[in-house]
């Protein structure tokens, strides 16, 4: 398959010059982008490609390459599929109340390896080319063709390792690796048809977007191989390549979503409100073109079949990005609700208004996602146990396994629901109100002993608190009214003291993975603003502390309204 995105130069440009930022180099990533640099053109004599190949020949070349790295090495023919453990389609076919049932998994991870495990059964693989025959010699410290690969299944370099194969995983696909070379064809058949339809169906429900740019790629390399090039599917899907890729300042780049157009939609509609916005009649067109967008977003329609194919309800709900998307998330579709909401009180001037029975069906949504525990996940309720950790495959994440519950999702909802019981009191009051306590119930308890709250979805503890402290203000806990908390206390006191000398806050997303707060060397705009919106939210009453947190946002601010896009 030839597939090219305009503007290739600037993607080689990307991958030339920009590593992580933060981060040290990794087989996974010096492979694939050592790859990309050679399949868009580039000799393997470059120096960069050179520096390269040294990087990755010192880590055991890509033969100690991760999973899904072994997969798309696989795809290229530049490894063998006996060198990866088995993706076991058949598992498609097992009872949906079998506890490591694929709908029990986490969306994200679901979609990526229902993709794999099909192109896995299927043993797909490029043909042979000067190029292929070039990439074995350069990616690999032994001959290509001398290599066990079976043995290369477990092979992974520490320096990519950060989830080891647990106990249960080896014995469980020490079992499965068994069954693979004597697999009934019949079953391995069915197995792929069911992952097939699921594929599909993923593609309409999601207008070709698919859950993200992995899945999407997976999808859309099986629809050229099943469907060919010239099909509708792999044609709708070519258009829909773009609605990841970007171009920045150094080059093409791709992110994780399609966007985040109704998540910064919905809070940029509340920092206009936040600062009178609405009472200035010059901003009345973007608030009016703000609340259109959010209007027009909104899932207005359930999915078909969703409880076939094992997906969410969402009707009523926002996606991330766009109606089309059409994977609801708990905490954008609460955030849309809010932002609605307060416009709906405070701009009278927009006169084409959701209605009451949408703003109550996305409330019907939100209420389907609560979980027992009283806490709200990201795209679906919890389905599977956190055991299903220990079969996680992919040596590089964690925690991928179970859509788990979240601070921040549930902080979203909890004053999205708040919002609502004000404006709407005769809908579902006694079921919203016991949705409140416990949602707050959830979010105390998740109160570390320094008084922070880890954040998942931003980072890390600065961004967590934040969503705590909004959460606590809304349901009435706060300074001013001599009603703040212990808990609210506690989280207040946490950001306070990460106070560094010039005034702001700074986190480095090291903290997402050691699961502790790091500081960064200087102060970051970002941790500065969700530390002080926090603090303000429950009124904290030291002026002082909100003060130089303030003069470090204004020094910083540029001439055009702007702040730098600074990460370290």
């Amino acid at each position: 398959m030839t597939f090219f995105i305009e503007g290739g130069f600037f993607l080689g440009g990307y991958l030339y010059f920009n590593r992580h930022i933060e981060g040290d180099a990794t087989v996974f990533g010096t492979a694939l982008n050592y790859i990309s640099m050679r399949l868009l053109g580039v000799s393997p004599e470059d120096g960069d490609m050179k520096r390269a190949r040294k990087v990755l020949h010192h880590h055991g070349g890509a033969s100690a390459i991760p999973s899904w790295g072994k997969f798309w090495l696989c795809i290229l023919n530049c490894y063998k599929w006996e060198g990866m453990h088995t993706m076991f389609p058949e598992l498609w076919l097992m009872p949906s109340w079998i506890p490591a049932h694929p709908s029990t998994l986490w969306i994200h991870c679901r979609m990526v390896y229902i993709g794999m495990a099909f192109l896995y059964g299927k043993r797909y693989y490029a043909q042979e080319d000067e190029l292929i025959m070039d990439l074995r010699k350069e990616l690999f410290i032994e001959d290509f063709d001398q290599i066990d690969w079976p043995s290369q299944r477990d092979n992974i370099a520490k320096i990519d390792l950060y989830t080891p194969h647990s106990w249960l995983f080896n014995i469980a696909f020490g079992i499965l690796d068994k069954y693979e070379p004597f697999r009934l064809t019949r079953f391995r058949k069915q197995a792929l048809d069911v992952c097939l339809d699921h594929i599909k169906q993923d593609d309409l429900m999601t207008s070709f977007i698919s859950i993200g740019p992995i899945s999407k790629m997976i999808n859309m390399l099986i629809r050229w191989l099943e469907d060919g090039p010239e099909s509708e599917a792999f044609k709708k899907h070519v258009e829909r390549v773009y609605d990841y890729v970007w171009m920045g300042l150094d080059g093409t780049n791709v992110q994780g979503t399609n966007g985040n157009q109704v998540w910064d939609t919905s809070f940029a509609a509340m920092a206009m409100l936040d600062v009178g916005a609405q009472d200035d009649p010059q901003f009345h067109e973007v608030l009016c073109k703000t609340y259109s967008y959010l209007e027009i977003s909104q899932v207005i329609e359930s999915s078909p079949d969703c409880v076939k194919y094992y997906r969410q309800y969402n009707k009523g709900g926002w996606a991330q990005t766009m109606r089309e998307h059409g994977l609801v998330v708990s905490d954008t579709s609460a955030e849309a609700l809010k932002a609605v909401l307060l416009m709906n009180d405070k701009c009278p001037f927009i006169t084409e208004r959701v209605s009451k029975r949408r703003l109550r069906d996305a409330v019907d949504m939100l209420l389907t996602m609560v979980n027992p525990n009283g806490g709200f996940s990201s795209y679906e309720n919890l389905r599977g146990g956190t055991i299903l950790e220990l079969l996680n495959p992919s040596e590089v994440f964690g925690d991928i396994m179970v859509d788990y519950t979240y601070t921040e999702c549930t902080s979203s909802v909890l004053q999205a629901l708040r919002h609502f019981v004000d404006s709407d009191p005769d809908y579902r009051q006694d079921e919203i109100w016991a949705v409140l306590r416990n949602a707050m119930e959830y979010i105390r308890s998740n109160q570390l002993p320094d008084g922070s709250f880890e954040g998942s979805w931003g980072v890390c503890f600065t961004y967590g608190t934040w969503f705590a402290l909004e959460a606590f203000a809304c349901m009435g806990k706060n300074y001013q009214d001599n009603t703040a908390s212990i808990d609210v206390k506690k989280a207040c006191s946490f950001l306070v003291s990460r106070q560094m000398e010039d005034g702001g806050w700074g986190e480095k997303f090291a903290s997402c993975s050691e699961r502790r707060y790091v500081q960064s060397e200087k102060s970051l705009v970002v941790n500065t603003s969700w530390a002080l919106l926090g603090l303000m939210a429950v009124r904290y009453p030291d002026q002082a502390v909100l003060e130089r947190g303030i003069q470090v946002l204004r020094d910083r601010q540029h001439e055009d309204g702007d702040w730098p896009q600074v990460t370290s």
